[in-house]
């Protein structure tokens, strides 16, 4: 299972280290608004798909509250289907889809999990929200 942060599960971005920090900034920021993942990872750790209305809890290298979002957003689709419209979303500087589909076959090439365009990917829409009014208190 995933960590918990006040009863909400955690969003932890990327793998550790910079890349992870630099997509935590893009989020804080407003400009990355989306993320993907592989559907295969929510069985292998045993979770449920996110929903919408849900909250996550951003988090560091440390597993440490870094930000709060809201899911707006969830749908599976296959690698080849997902749309410019969603990789544009996720705010990471991609030209086209050609791109995105390109980075993110090379990123889960580089963590072990090889993707195809039949692979089922998590499309996750957010906004983040503010970390001060409670959010975590309930």
């Amino acid at each position: 299972m995933w960590p918990r942060i006040g009863g909400l599960r955690t969003l932890a971005l990327g793998t550790r280290g910079e890349l992870r920090a630099n997509l935590n900034a893009l989020v804080l920021a407003g400009a990355k608004t989306a993320t993907a993942g592989l559907l295969t990872e929510y069985a292998e750790e045993g979770e449920e798909l996110e929903r919408v209305g849900e909250r996550l809890v951003l988090v560091d290298d440390d597993d440490r509250l870094t930000g709060v979002v809201l899911i707006t957003g969830v749908e599976v689709v296959r690698f080849a289907d997902v749309t410019w419209d969603f990789a544009r979303s996720e705010g990471e500087g991609d030209r086209s889809i050609e791109d995105w589909r390109a980075g993110h076959s090379s990123y889960w090439a580089r963590v072990g999990t090889p993707v195809t365009d039949d692979t089922e990917i998590v499309c996750l829409r957010f906004r983040l929200l503010p970390t001060d009014d409670g959010v975590l208190s309930s």
